[in-house]
């Protein structure tokens, strides 16, 4: 078996990986039903709470090009460390926070932090693992999410019962132990002569991101176009609009660019990256599922929250299998077949959504095809496509472009909803749209390479410091 820094095996990374990516997605399964119990402990209200999350969410974004970039530059080890220390430190002030703005700070960090978790892990996939057991290592991690969801709000629910504290403090001893694994297992490639930093590439994005990310969230899904008017959503908008050409325009100029212009022009990249947009508006519509629930079969909300497990067991489930399946007929054909049932799933909620069994069915389904698109086959992809010295940046590219797509899916979905009247046939509206616009996934799935296009070879030898 290949092995690693002082004989570790591959298992043992793909442990360590496996452990860092749990604790991100827990944190987010976590702190949601947390929520009403900081806004009461700091005297903040709705809007204000809801800060809690957005701070979040704008770093995670531009943490993961960041430190991707820095992966690429200095190294898989150091930058997977700092990813996961960063997120420690986070995890710790918030528990300690002895007001608001300190608690957003700590988010802040944590988001930062998480960030370039999953864009690191997938690069040490890339660098470590022989072609033929890379997508088995990414389907494995990408079930981290699936499983993270399914047990992050039971786990959320004890933690309360004791105080919200816990919900920050039970990040550190895990992250303590990533930290030494991580020290013992990871390789530590990268640019033997880093040029200098992209400032204005990052100072761009984070113009474009943040103006993306409040504007997006402050939207009124019910009352979109009034909503535009608000100075909480148009004025973030416009400063996204025009920090797109001038982030475009920096990374022309950089010596080394944050996100260089070919992993997002490049033909395969850019399906890949178009699908990524796709993969995050099909997890963004399933935030609408309980709603339906509720609305159509007359159940509480924390029932309706329940009915949602079919879809994270199939992600989890579905996820590994579809890495498995990488490795034996390649991205193309799992890609197809996940926004085939994505579709599927779509349109049975926007035909038949007012039927108990179709609600079952179609959440299985959607959960089945986003496991083919936000866990390993697109970053498989990536790997495959991207330069050895941009690994870590394309899968960083997968994490912004996927954000991209969960922060419009809102406003998207809402929309619809209201103008088909609200209600059961509002809801199924906006499924049917959500199915014809995962339909157009299908045709860019059809452009990917035929069979497995391992292209990129895994460095010989990786360095030990």
């Amino acid at each position: 078996m290949t092995t690693t820094k002082g004989g570790s095996s591959l298992r043992l990374v793909l442990t360590v990986l496996f452990l860092g990516v749990l604790m991100g997605a827990l944190d987010i399964a976590i702190v949601g039903p947390a929520l009403p119990a900081l806004r009461e402990w700091f005297g903040v209200d709705d809007r204000a709470g809801a800060w809690i999350f957005t701070i979040y969410v704008f770093l995670n974004l531009l943490g993961a090009p960041l430190m991707s970039k820095l992966s690429d530059r200095y190294g898989r080890r150091p930058a997977y460390m700092l990813a996961v220390g960063l997120f420690t430190i986070g995890s710790a002030v918030a528990a300690a926070a002895p007001n608001f703005a300190i608690l957003l700070i700590a988010r802040a960090l944590q988001g930062l932090g998480a960030g370039g978790i999953f864009p690191v892990a997938s690069a040490v996939v890339g660098d470590s693992f022989p072609p033929e057991r890379k997508g088995f290592a990414l389907g494995m991690i990408g079930a981290v999410f699936g499983l993270a969801f399914i047990i992050g709000p039971i786990l959320g629910a004890v933690l309360l019962t004791i105080s919200w504290h816990w919900i920050f403090l039970v990040n550190l001893p895990v992250s303590a132990l990533v930290l030494i694994m991580s020290w013992y297992t990871l390789p530590a490639t990268g640019a033997a002569e880093p040029k200098p930093f992209d400032l204005i590439g990052l100072i761009t994005l984070a113009m474009l991101l943040g103006g993306l990310t409040v504007g997006a969230s402050n939207l009124d899904s019910n009352n979109l176009l009034a909503s535009l008017a608000s100075p909480l959503v148009w004025p973030f908008l416009l400063l996204a609009l025009a920090a797109t050409p001038a982030f475009w325009w920096a990374e022309g100029r950089a010596a080394d660019p944050l996100l260089r212009r070919t992993l997002i022009v490049t033909p395969q990249l850019a399906l890949a990256n178009g699908l990524s947009i796709g993969a995050g508006l099909g997890e963004g519509v399933i935030v609408f599922l309980p709603s339906l629930a509720v609305l159509a079969y007359g159940v509480s909300v924390s029932t309706a929250s329940y009915m949602t497990l079919p879809v994270v067991l199939a992600m989890a489930v579905g996820s590994p299998l579809a890495g498995r399946m990488l490795d034996k007929v390649g991205a193309r054909l799992v890609v197809i077949v996940g926004t085939l049932l994505l579709t599927a799933g779509m349109l049975v909620l926007g035909l038949l959504g007012a039927q108990l069994w179709a609600f079952y069915v179609a959440s299985t389904l959607i959960g089945l095809g986003l496991a083919s698109l936000l866990g390993a086959p697109v970053r498989y992809i990536m790997l495959n496509e991207a330069p050895t010295e941009d690994r870590t940046a394309a899968q960083g590219s997968v994490t912004v472009f996927t954000g991209v797509g969960q922060l419009l899916s809102g406003a998207l979905v809402g929309a619809v909803a209201a103008s088909g009247g609200g209600g059961v046939a509002g809801y199924t509206l906006a499924y049917l749209v959500s199915g014809a616009a995962c339909f157009l996934l299908v045709f860019l799935a059809l452009g990917l390479r035929r069979g497995k296009a391992d292209v990129v070879p895994a460095p010989a030898a990786p360095a030990t410091r």
